[in-house]
This record gives structure tokens, C-alpha cells and sequence, in this order.
């Protein structure tokens, strides 16, 4: 019995192993491509031409994170929302698409989680900073009167070594929003934490992406915020 147990384990890590090493391969050839991920991209736009989501919503944007948020309509109901994250994009991939994926939808609002990708493939915070002021100057010059929601950084399991760099890009993303009325910063990152300041049981099997736990305690977090600035409109 003990035997199987270990088997199964040994196993388990090995795929694991695996899966992080394509993963990671997948990751630098994502890096230097910024239309990567077209595919996914006509695939939103194939959904969007059998129905075209009404102008006015809240299209959340970034990342896997974003992408495999399943219940995002209905965590955020009443509030009307578009997902569009796509697979593991840096903030060069969301910029290449922002016209086909935020633009078209006329949203009253944008949310945006995207970082950690770009951290984990050798980008440095102040890179990654400079794309966003790249994106928010895109979508302030296409879209003047949206808000826009800067989500802060993952403390993820397994990108945990990286914190200290993921800290210093959502204190940067602060500064820019404290001196626009026009972005906010929304600090969901520490609510992942546990008690002993270490990424909490909100993860999946791969230590990175969020288990159902970790959207509800994003959900607590950024849903009431989006309530008290749209939900009487």
C-alpha cells in the first residue's frame, strides 16, 4: 500500500516536473512574439460576431488568471462584464490587442491582471512598468473617459521567490494611480496570503493558478469597490 502511495507520488511530481518545464518553454517563446496568441484572439472575435456583447460593461483583461476565472459573470453579478484574459500574456500581448479586445466592447470600465508572466520570463519590474504606462497612454488615447483597474501582483506558490520583484511592480502600479483620478489600484494580492505572510491554500495543483477559494477572496476584495463606483448606474 505504502508502495503504490509512493509510486503515485512520484508520479504526480513528474508530470508536475514536466508540465513546468513546457510550460516554461511555452512561456519564452510567448515573451518574444506579442501576437502569440492569436488564435485565441480570432477566437473571441468569433465569439463576438454571433452576439456583441452591449457597450457599457466591464471588460476584465490580462492573464491566465483572468482566462480561467470560470465564474467571473457570476461573481460579479449584477455588474455586466466581458472576459477576455488569454492564455499566459505579458502586458506586450495585452497592449499588441487591446484593439481587439477592449476597444470594440465601448466598456464604461477595464480590469487588468498581468505581470507575473513577464517577471517569470526574465523581464524586470521596471520593464513591465513601462508597459503599463504604454497600455493606459494606448487606452486613454482610444478610450478618454474609461476607468481603468490595475489589479496588483500574485503571491503565488510557485513563483513565491519572486515576491520581493512583484511587490515592487504594485507599489509602482500604486504611485501611477494615486495621480490619476482616472486608474485605480486594487491591492487583491495580500489577501492570498495566509496568517505567516506565505501564499495560502488558494492554489491549484500547479501552485500558480487560483483554486476557487482564491476568486472568492479576489472577489471580496475588488467587488465591492466596482459596486460603490458602478453599481447605481
Amino acid at each position: 500500500m505504502v508502495k503504490r502511495i509512493l509510486i503515485g507520488l512520484s508520479a504526480i511530481l513528474l508530470l508536475g516536473g514536466l508540465a513546468a518545464a513546457v510550460f516554461l518553454y511555452w512561456q519564452s517563446q510567448a515573451a518574444s512574439d506579442p501576437a502569440f496568441f492569436e488564435s485565441a484572439i480570432v477566437a473571441f472575435e468569433e465569439t463576438d460576431s454571433l452576439g456583441m456583447p452591449p457597450p457599457g460593461g466591464i471588460v476584465f483583461t490580462g492573464s491566465s488568471s483572468i482566462r480561467f476565472w470560470d465564474t467571473l459573470a457570476e461573481d460579479m453579478a449584477p455588474l455586466p462584464v466581458i472576459r477576455r484574459g488569454f492564455g499566459g500574456a505579458h502586458m506586450t500581448h495585452v497592449i499588441h490587442n487591446a484593439r481587439r479586445v477592449i476597444t470594440p466592447y465601448a466598456p464604461r470600465a477595464i480590469v487588468v491582471f498581468a505581470g507575473g508572466n513577464d517577471l517569470a520570463s526574465g523581464k524586470s519590474p521596471e520593464t513591465i512598468v513601462r508597459d503599463f504606462e504604454t497600455f493606459l497612454a494606448l487606452i486613454q488615447t482610444d478610450l478618454p473617459d474609461v476607468d481603468i483597474w490595475l489589479l496588483s501582483m500574485k503571491p503565488s506558490k510557485l513563483r513565491w521567490g519572486q515576491w520581493d520583484e512583484m511587490k515592487r511592480v504594485s507599489a509602482a502600479l500604486e504611485k501611477i494611480a494615486d495621480d490619476d483620478p482616472r486608474i485605480r489600484f486594487v491591492e487583491t494580492g495580500l489577501s492570498l496570503l495566509g496568517p505567516d505572510g506565505s501564499p495560502d491554500d488558494v492554489y491549484v495543483f500547479d501552485g500558480l493558478h487560483l483554486n476557487a477559494e482564491g476568486y472568492r477572496r479576489w472577489t471580496q476584495v475588488l467587488k465591492p469597490q466596482l459596486l460603490e463606483a458602478y453599481g447605481e448606474s
